[in-house]
């Protein structure tokens, strides 16, 4: 079956990347479109990234790109890997090769000149598709079918592919979320279930970036069921097991339904228990960045908020914690409600409540309080713990009634604090 992108992949048609293939493909060499870009092309899906194979050896790429006045950096030689800059566009290239020895993280390569072995070395069929300048598509795998299909399939036996690099059972949901329909290959989800605890091995980075991507497809309910089914989720989120994941479907309906973007930290909240210090070793175990942390930990400080809330008493609870956490609750809670709206006139009211509430929350800006203590040490305070002391009680007095004090007034009730 004759397949081809062209017409239906601008990218291709680049100048600069024709120019690069051109170069790479002189005196006998080859070079084709690999991965990705090919994939999501044939699945009407939109193109981040393109690499490219060839049999070029890497410092031949490298006299190849500069010679066309492109820059070349060598990212990865030692699995064969260049980033060749044109047109102001990464391209990663990379030499044929094969997996001579593997440890389930990483793996020693030898560079050749075989497109099948490369293909076959590959994890997924529909990851192993090349395409040619042309457009048209090289299938050595079976890539196609499944394509069609909207099946997930790893190369060969899943068994041995997984072996060679754990991080492929990740990899396997993640995909699946993405662009699988229906049931997982059963003989994948076997071997992801036999295999779990491989994903011991793997650096907390590597997990947590697969963990993000399939949090972040546009529904991943579907996958992270077959992972709590397989012991996977277990195995790389612990604190999911008896929290649960029952949530995540009405949470990506009320994304669609209502704008939200998909979030991953979000679902990720959605999936584990809201406490503080769980959070943080959550966060410290999956070497989170600093945000992500930040987020998780205040969300996880931060109380539940009833709907019948009135706007006035979220305000004084936002201007005291953390506004990203309250929102956070408030679209979980708002997820949650709807899912019961449905048939419970009670949850559909409280859906109108948290309704109203993050309305609140996303366009409420913290006011300033009007003091500080050049004021109260104009009014004859000396510097130390009494006037931060006065301080704080003035602000407090100033949230609790509403932030409506103005500055003359707290300025009379500092005077009167700080009278003999």
């Amino acid at each position: 079956m004759s397949v081809s992108i062209a017409g239906r992949a601008d990218w291709l048609a680049d100048k600069h990347l024709q120019r690069l293939l051109a170069a790479l493909t002189e005196g006998g060499e080859e070079a084709r479109i690999a991965g990705g870009a090919v994939r999501n092309t044939l699945m009407g899906q939109p193109v981040a990234d393109v690499d490219i194979a060839t049999t070029c050896l890497p410092e031949e790429t490298i006299r190849r790109a500069e010679a066309k006045g492109f820059k070349a950096v060598p990212t990865g030689i030692e699995h064969g890997t260049i980033t060749v800059v044109a047109g102001g566009k990464p391209y990663e290239i990379t030499t044929l090769r094969a997996d001579i020895e593997t440890d389930g993280r990483r793996a020693k390569v030898s560079f050749g000149r075989d497109w099948k072995l490369d293909a076959e070395r590959r994890d997924f069929t529909i990851n192993a598709l090349y395409a040619e300048a042309d457009g048209r598509v090289l299938d050595l795998v079976g890539g196609i079918a499944d394509i069609e299909a909207r099946r997930l399939r790893f190369i060969g036996g899943p068994e041995a592919r997984i072996r060679e690099d754990y991080l492929r059972i990740l990899r396997f949901f993640r995909f699946f979320a993405w662009y699988g329909e229906g049931r997982p290959d059963a003989e994948g989800l076997k071997a992801c279930a036999r295999l779990k605890d491989g994903l011991a091995q793997l650096s907390a980075e590597r997990v947590w970036s697969e963990v993000k991507k399939l949090l972040s497809a546009p529904d991943p309910s579907r996958a992270l069921l077959w992972m709590r089914q397989a012991g996977v989720l277990t195995a790389a989120l612990p604190e999911s097991e008896r929290w649960g994941i029952d949530a995540i479907h009405g949470l990506t309906k009320a994304e669609k339904d209502l704008g939200w973007p998909a979030d991953a930290m979000l679902r990720l909240e959605a999936i584990v228990p809201p406490d503080a210090a769980r959070m943080k070793i959550l966060a410290e175990r999956l070497k989170l960045s600093t945000a992500e942390a930040d987020r998780l930990r205040h969300w996880g400080l931060t109380s539940a908020v009833e709907p019948k809330t009135t706007e006035g008493e979220l305000a004084k609870r936002l201007y005291r914690g953390d506004r990203q956490g309250f929102v956070d609750r408030l679209r979980l809670s708002l997820a949650s409600a709807r899912v019961r709206a449905v048939d419970d006139n009670d949850a559909l009211l409280e859906a109108g409540g948290f309704s109203r509430l993050l309305a609140f929350a996303l366009k409420w800006e913290k006011p300033s309080f009007p003091l500080k203590g050049a004021d109260l040490t104009a009014l004859g305070a000396k510097p130390g713990p009494k006037l931060g002391e006065i301080l704080k009680n003035l602000e407090a007095e100033w949230v609790e009634a509403g932030f409506a004090p103005n500055r003359g007034a707290l300025l009379e009730r500092a005077a009167k604090a700080l009278e003999p």
